[in-house]
């Protein structure tokens, strides 16, 4: 008994030497004489079957071309804060196999047959941009020609890591690259080619993808690398896949809701200052925006400063310009309603410069403002002038009723008050009416210039 298993395992190994090294520089033709009406037997590829583990070849000095071509059927997932991107592949790889070749005419023409793929050899290819586990589903078949072409698909999961940009989110692009090498196999040994052109992968991608995510195939390239470790030189096809977000989501979400808003606070100027209204108004739209980008802060990126994060802060200081604006007008007609101060002759010039075309003011001013003359605003805010004086008039009132002339002085007195506060207020909304058009000028050059860097 032991001498027959040393007799079996030596001439196992004769065998397999006898495999190894038969046929150098020829053809290995498969004797089809055992093909009947059940087709082919098992057993004419026992030969083939048994040389799995080896590189298919007659002779080891030439190198195995392999080619290879890959179609996107789905992009699933982008991950920006890991910056990965996942997506769904058909990996098809095409390479000669010297030891299967038959005759179809002798084999009942036969001219292709599928053989699992634990009985063949296969080319390591892996993405080097992959950063999970291959996990090819098992017992897949391979189709094998008469002539030895041997055509392998696989499905495959990838998840590669990809550089993103997402400063112009959402209406951003992406380049991600997948390059598929031979972690095994050098230049020697192994090289690499392409199956199908890249505009038929392209094509066949943009056809058959089956997202309805948020993302959508632009284009595919390739580029030809070698890649080099230590001394060894490795064969590389590196692609280029450039993919594009779908922005109508957030448009319609994002940035629809954020303009409306600004635009209401914008047109809350025209609301009168005096009435006390304007304010709480651009309060309650400052704590409705504030709520807004609570609600909306999950469809933002979470890693990096996307433009839009811009935009909504500058929405958000505008706001706040707007409000602190308002804060200033109304304290301004506050003073002016209720203790005016004496205004300045530059200012009180600089007055009827601005409101004489419309006016019909005197063209310069005249000492004392006394023989200025404005016309007399009627605002709810604005005091009469015995309530402004009523305080300080009221311990004279007797003195100056018992002196010839006093109420003609009195009058003259509320008068010149009078026109003060008329100058204050008229200031107060030329005040008002300068910063609304400086808002409105920088609002448009902001949001213009927003709209320029998304389109570039």
């Amino acid at each position: 008994m032991g001498g027959s298993e040393f007799y079996r395992e030596r001439f196992s190994f004769y065998l397999l030497l006898g495999l190894l090294l038969q046929g150098r520089g020829s053809k290995l033709p498969i004797n089809c004489s055992g093909f009947g009406q059940h087709g082919m037997y098992p057993t004419l590829l026992d030969s083939v079957f048994a040389r799995k583990a080896f590189r298919p070849v007659t002779n080891w000095q030439v190198p195995t071309q392999v080619n290879l071509s890959f179609t996107m059927s789905a992009i699933l997932d982008v991950d920006e804060q890991l910056q990965l991107l996942s997506s769904f592949l058909w990996l098809e790889m095409v390479w000669d196999n010297p030891f299967i070749r038959w005759n179809p005419e002798e084999c009942e023409g036969i001219k292709k047959i599928s053989v699992t793929t634990k009985n063949l050899w296969l080319p390591d290819i892996f993405i080097v941009e992959s950063m999970d586990v291959d996990k090819t589903p098992q017992g897949l078949t391979a189709y094998v020609s008469n002539e030895g072409l041997v055509k392998y698909k696989k499905p495959m999961k990838v998840t590669s890591i990809c550089s993103l940009d997402i400063f112009y989110f959402p209406f951003d692009q992406q380049n991600c690259t997948l390059t598929f090498s031979s972690f095994l196999y050098t230049v020697d040994y192994m090289l690499l080619g392409m199956e199908k052109e890249v505009w038929e992968i392209e094509d066949i991608s943009q056809e058959i993808v089956q997202t309805n995510g948020q993302w959508e195939l632009l284009g595919i390239n390739k580029a030809t690398p070698t890649m080099t470790v230590g001394s060894s030189l490795y064969d590389q096809i590196t692609f280029y896949v450039a993919i594009r977000r779908r922005s109508r989501l957030y448009v319609l979400n994002l940035l629809v809701p954020s303009s409306f808003l600004v635009a209401i606070d914008a047109l809350s100027f025209y609301l009168p200052a005096e009435s006390g209204n304007r304010a709480p108004f651009k309060i309650t739209l400052l704590l409705g925006y504030n709520v807004f980008l609570l609600m909306m802060n999950d469809l933002l990126p979470t890693s990096g400063t996307p433009l839009i994060s811009v935009y909504f802060s500058l929405c958000l200081s505008l706001m706040v310009v707007s409000l602190l604006e308002t804060i200033f007008i109304t304290y301004l007609l506050h003073v002016a309603t209720t203790q005016p101060p004496p205004m300045p002759s530059w200012l009180h010039s600089l007055l009827l410069s601005c409101t004489s075309p419309w006016k019909g003011c005197p063209p310069g001013p005249q000492k004392g403002n006394r023989g200025l003359s404005l016309p007399s605003l009627h605002l709810p805010g604005v005091k009469e002038p015995m309530e402004l004086v009523g305080k300080e008039a009221g311990p004279r009132g007797a003195e100056t009723n018992r002196c010839p002339g006093s109420a003609k002085a009195q009058q003259e007195d509320e008068a010149r008050k009078r026109h003060l506060v008329d100058l204050w207020v008229l200031f107060s909304h030329m005040m008002d009416t300068l910063l609304f058009r400086l808002y409105l000028l920088f609002l448009a050059t902001s949001v213009i210039t927003v709209i320029v860097l998304w389109s570039t």
